[in-house]
C-alpha cells in the first residue's frame, strides 16, 4: 500500500518536473494546445473566444521577441569562442530552431483568425486581426536585422582569421574566402596554407574558417524564412487593409447616399407645403369665382324681375 501511494505521488510530480527541466518545450505544447481549443470553439462565432485568441497569440509574439533577445545574447557569446563545438553553439542553434517554429505557428494562428467569419456588427474584428500580423510583422523585421547583424560580424571574423594565414591577401581572395561560393573558398584557403610559415596557427584559423562558413550558410536559411514568413504576412495585411478600406468606402458611400436622402426629404416636404399651399389659393380663387359668378347671376335675375 505505501509503494502504491508512493508511486501516486511521483506520478502527481512528474508533469512539474518536466517543466522545471524544459520550460521553453512546455510553452511550445500550452501554444499548440490553445491554438487547438481555439480551433474547436471559433466555428461559432463567439467574440470572446476571438479577443481571447487575439490576446493568445500576442502573447506568443512577446515570447517571440523574448527569444530573439536570447538569440542575440547566444550569438554574442559565439563570436568571442574559438571552439564552435561548444556547448553555446548547441543552445543557439536550438534556440533559432525553437525560435523558427514558433514563428510558424504565430503565422498559421493569424491565418486562421483572418479566416474567422465577421458576425454583424464586428466588423472591428478585421481591424484587430490587422493589428496583430503588423505586430508581427515589427518582430519579424527585428529578428531579420538580428541575423544580418550577425551574419555581418561572422564574415569580418572569416576575413580576419584568413588574414592571419596570408595577411597579403588580395580583396578578390578575401571575398572568395568569405563567400566560398561553390566551395571556392576552401581552395584559395588551401593554396594560402601552403605557402604560410605559420602551420599550426594556420591550421587552427582554417577550422575556425570553415565552421564560421557553416555558420553563415545556416544564417543565410533563416534569413530566407524570415523572407518568407514576412511576405506571407505582407499578403495578409494587404487584403486585409483591402477588406478595411472596402468597409470604410462602403460606410462613407452609405453615409453620403443617407445625407443626399435626408437632402430629397427635406427638399420633398418643402415642395409638398408647397404645392398644398397653391392649392388652397387656386381653392380660394375658385370659390371667390363661383361668389362672382352667383352675384352677376344675382344680379341679372333682380335686373329682369324688376323690368316685368
Amino acid at each position: 500500500m505505501a509503494m502504491d501511494r508512493l508511486a501516486a505521488l511521483r506520478a502527481q510530480r512528474q508533469p512539474q518536473d518536466s517543466y522545471e527541466l524544459n520550460p521553453t518545450q512546455q510553452t511550445t505544447d500550452y501554444a499548440n494546445n490553445q491554438s487547438s481549443n481555439y480551433g474547436n470553439d471559433a466555428g461559432n462565432g463567439s467574440s470572446d473566444n476571438f479577443f481571447d485568441e487575439v490576446s493568445n497569440v500576442q502573447g506568443l509574439i512577446n515570447q517571440f521577441n523574448s527569444d530573439v533577445a536570447r538569440i542575440t545574447e547566444l550569438q554574442g557569446r559565439s563570436l568571442n569562442v574559438v571552439d564552435e563545438s561548444s556547448q553555446n553553439l548547441a543552445q543557439l542553434d536550438d534556440q533559432v530552431a525553437q525560435t523558427r517554429d514558433l514563428g510558424n505557428q504565430i503565422k498559421r494562428r493569424i491565418e486562421a483568425l483572418k479566416k474567422q467569419p465577421v458576425p454583424r456588427g464586428q466588423e472591428a474584428r478585421k481591424n484587430q486581426v490587422n493589428v496583430v500580423a503588423k505586430q508581427f510583422m515589427t518582430a519579424l523585421q527585428n529578428y531579420t536585422q538580428v541575423e544580418k547583424d550577425y551574419r555581418q560580424k561572422q564574415r569580418a571574423r572569416v576575413e580576419r582569421q584568413f588574414k592571419i594565414v596570408k595577411p597579403d591577401a588580395t580583396p578578390e581572395e578575401v571575398a572568395a574566402v568569405v563567400d566560398n561560393t561553390d566551395g571556392a573558398g576552401g581552395q584559395v584557403f588551401s593554396q594560402a596554407l601552403s605557402s604560410s610559415t605559420r602551420y599550426g596557427q594556420s591550421r587552427t584559423a582554417y577550422k575556425e574558417v570553415q565552421d564560421r562558413q557553416e555558420d553563415i550558410k545556416k544564417i543565410e536559411r533563416t534569413l530566407e524564412e524570415l523572407a518568407q514568413l514576412f511576405n506571407d504576412m505582407s499578403v495578409l495585411v494587404a487584403q486585409q487593409d483591402e477588406s478595411i478600406d472596402y468597409i470604410q468606402n462602403t460606410a462613407h458611400d452609405i453615409e453620403q447616399d443617407a445625407s443626399k436622402g435626408v437632402d430629397h426629404t427635406d427638399k420633398a416636404v418643402v415642395s409638398a407645403r408647397a404645392a398644398r399651399k397653391k392649392r388652397w389659393i387656386c381653392f380660394g380663387l375658385f370659390v371667390l369665382l363661383l361668389a362672382i359668378v352667383a352675384a352677376i347671376v344675382a344680379g341679372i335675375v333682380v335686373t329682369n324681375n324688376n323690368k316685368k
